[in-house]
């Protein structure tokens, strides 16, 4: 799971959340290495002939824009949000891709999460309303995680009726 809760004797409650990686740094260099190689192939019998060197450059930028669009994509997936509790103060953490963090803060008790079946802009969207501002959780995490972690938000928050509000498990 791309979430992990931590719970420390000494240290508050923590909820970590991160997006999905598929590909590993290993991966990454592998699925670089590998087209290289198999780029270089054909140019095998192109040695010592004129046609080598036109080739030659469209393949190097070829090869740069598989990197630089891997890269883009690594980059982009860098989104980070973390749920902390200390004492009775619940505080949201999102950290974008590219931008300023956002941060809200609530006294747990006045905390309400709420799953939307179809109304958010994904499927099963985790909303969390207190303080009078409403904030989404976990809206990159896939829709089967966001059920699962919306169950497990609902039982930390402890209060029966958010069982029942919101909540739509198609």
């Amino acid at each position: 799971m791309p979430y992990a809760w931590s719970n420390t004797p000494s240290g508050p409650v923590v909820l970590s959340l991160t997006a999905h990686r598929s590909l590993s740094p290993q991966g990454f260099r592998n699925m670089i290495l590998i087209t290289a190689g198999m780029m270089a192939l054909p140019l095998l019998g192109l040695l010592g002939t004129a046609q080598l060197w036109w080739m030659l450059p469209f393949l190097a930028v070829g090869l740069w824009m598989l990197w630089f669009a891997l890269k883009r994509s690594y980059k982009d997936g860098h989104v980070r949000e973390q749920l902390t509790r200390e004492g009775d103060e619940l505080t949201l953490m999102h950290q974008p891709a590219r931008g300023k963090p956002s941060t809200w803060q609530c006294n747990i008790y006045w905390a309400k999460a709420e799953l939307h079946a179809s109304s958010g802009p994904v499927p099963q969207y985790i909303t969390l309303t207190g303080n009078g501002r409403t904030v989404e959780l976990g809206s990159f995490l896939s829709e089967e995680e966001r059920v699962i972690l919306f169950k497990e938000l609902i039982r930390y928050l402890g209060d029966p009726r958010h069982e029942t509000q919101g909540e739509t498990l198609g």
